[in-house]
């Protein structure tokens, strides 16, 4: 139960209805006389103990992964000490079914599934109401997830179904950060679907319409910000799951208004950054000495590349070398600066004609992935498609020909969508290469050694992220402060003491790892000058009160 002090005391039904003060069965019979319940419950008290056993028990009874989700979802709505407690007792089973990726299935499904209430839905044609909407939230905010539901995971455009991830993102604010679950807010942005198969689903809950783009869009995006500054002037707003066209300039118009940021691009990078930094440590080698492909010019790609050639700078590098580090491809081949068609963001990081001037290859047209990894010889590849099987055997086979511990990243999720499996990438590199993804994978067997294979997951990087800048009272979220959690994640690394170990560490260890995190990123905030000053200890004493463990009262 939450402090009383903080809320009305609830009686009767009303406290068994409500999540974040429910104990069930766990109530004493003091309790049950002193509010109410007597008669309402079992006569058996139980302990938070037994109740968790009996929930995977329910839980394991469940036939498929969906079914699983949606019973997680349901014990999270009864009971979210519970439910919480239940994810930490199993959370490398359960984390994959909350979040990625049965979280996309359960997006495609939302309106078949949705059974309560969670997070406020604004919709375009209540977009004058917006004040009226966030003053039906009762109490204070701490962190916000919200997304517009045009880009879930590579599954496009899911409308009102885009709920599923603002949802499953502040789980793991609590799972992995310890964000106290009364002071998180899902938010939908519904601004309509170009999805016609939402559109015909007579059970669709969302506002039935085409996509509302334009100028249109920028304004209720403003009108949104600017009603979540008047009623939450301190919170932590994290914007998910854009389309790359409206992420970009979304982040860069309100990043100095307001302390957000964007996990898909500032969240990918830095866990994918944190792995490679893990990955070329392991091997021995220097981050600035790396040659990297990117295969996907989304604002994941170009988010992890401009993290790491921020990084590479920092090493002494100038800002033109390392440019020529990177080469990131789109639909039509490397992005270099002989090309008309490349937005600002991209021009960036964009390989100078000069440098292709000796490659073999025709450079008249487009020039393809394969004539990139045979000529630029990369040591790290990085894919960021959306797209299954776009890493094609005779590429990874021609990387491990010149590279002899290549690191290579399919993060693509769900599943479905991945690059190439593990397996895949450890048969053709002869087991040479360092792999993570971005959905979780099974150990691969190979030539009689087991391969752990570390989730490329966002949930090591923004949980921590909230955890630090909360419990330093940060005022904005910079490039450094991500920085400094890419490297306090490196520094967590099995790899680093066991090479043959995950470039990751145990999901089991997540909130150690969180601590660790809020730590780098709330003295970095401080260096900053962007969060109040304060000792390490001082620092370390307020991430402990901030982190929010589940256990009754």
């Amino acid at each position: 139960m939450t402090d009383e002090t903080d809320k009305p005391p609830l009686r009767g039904r009303a406290l068994v209805e409500s999540p974040l003060d429910n104990k069930g069965t766990a109530f004493t019979e003091q309790e049950r006389k002193n509010y109410g319940l007597l008669g309402l419950l079992p006569p058996h008290t139980e302990t938070l103990d037994e109740q968790a056993e009996r929930a995977y028990e329910a839980f394991c009874r469940k036939d498929s992964n969906i079914e699983k989700h949606i019973y997680l979802r349901q014990l999270q709505d009864e009971n979210e000490t519970l439910f919480y407690r239940l994810m930490l007792d199993h959370i490398r089973e359960m984390m994959p079914i909350v979040y990625t990726p049965v979280v996309g299935e359960a997006c495609e499904n939302f309106s078949h599934i949705y059974r309560r209430p969670r997070g406020i839905f604004v919709s375009y044609p209540e977009r004058d109401s917006m004040d009226e909407i966030l003053a039906n939230v009762s109490g204070d905010v701490d962190v916000i997830v919200v997304t517009d539901g045009e880009r879930i995971l590579g599954l496009g455009d899911q409308g009102a179904g885009g709920m599923g991830i603002p949802i499953g993102k502040l789980s793991l604010y609590t799972l992995c950060g310890g964000i106290h679950p009364a002071r998180t807010l899902p938010i939908l942005l519904d601004l309509g679907t170009n999805n016609q198969e939402r559109l015909n689903d007579p059970l669709y809950i969302g506002w039935r319409h085409e996509r509302i783009k334009g100028p249109e869009y920028d304004a209720f995006i403003e009108q949104f910000v600017q009603a979540v500054m008047r009623r939450f002037p301190d919170v932590l707003l994290q914007w998910e799951d854009f389309a790359s066209v409206d992420a970009e300039p979304i982040l860069e118009r309100y990043r100095d208004q307001l302390c957000t940021f964007n996990d898909d691009i500032q969240g990918t990078a830095a866990v994918t950054a944190g792995t490679i930094l893990a990955g070329v440590t392991a091997v021995g080698g220097e981050l600035q000495d790396q040659r990297i492909v990117m295969l996907g010019a989304g604002s994941a790609g170009v988010g992890i590349c401009s993290q790491l050639k921020r990084m590479m700078q920092r090493t002494g590098l100038s800002e033109e070398a390392a440019q020529q580090r990177f080469y990131i491809l789109d639909r039509d081949g490397l992005l270099y600066d002989g090309r008309d068609d490349l937005t600002e963001y991209s021009r960036a990081l964009a390989q100078p004609a000069a440098n292709l001037s000796g490659w073999d290859c025709d450079l008249s047209g487009a020039i393809s992935f394969a004539d990139v990894v045979r000529n630029a010889k990369p040591t790290v590849l990085i894919g960021a498609t959306g797209h299954a099987g776009a890493f094609p055997e005779e590429v990874i086979r021609e990387m491990a020909r010149h590279t002899e511990q290549p690191i290579i990243l399919p993060l693509s999720n769900p599943t479905s969508r991945v690059e190439a499996t593990p397996e895949q990438i450890l048969q053709w590199t002869d087991g040479k290469a360092l792999v993570a993804t971005g959905s979780p994978f099974d150990p691969v067997e190979h030539a009689g050694r087991t391969h752990v294979i570390a989730q490329c997951n966002n949930s090591y990087i923004f949980p921590a992220m909230g955890l630090g800048i909360l419990a330093s009272g940060a005022k904005r979220v910079t490039d450094e402060m991500f920085a400094a959690a890419a490297t306090a994640l490196k520094d967590c690394s099995p790899a680093l003491t066991d090479p043959t170990a995950s470039l990751l560490p145990s999901l089991e260890n997540v909130r150690d790892v969180g601590r660790h995190i809020a730590l780098a990123v709330g003295a970095e905030a401080q260096r900053q000058g962007v969060a109040e000053q304060t000792t390490p200890e001082e620092l370390q004493r307020r991430v402990e009160q901030t982190m929010w463990i589940p256990q009754y009262a």
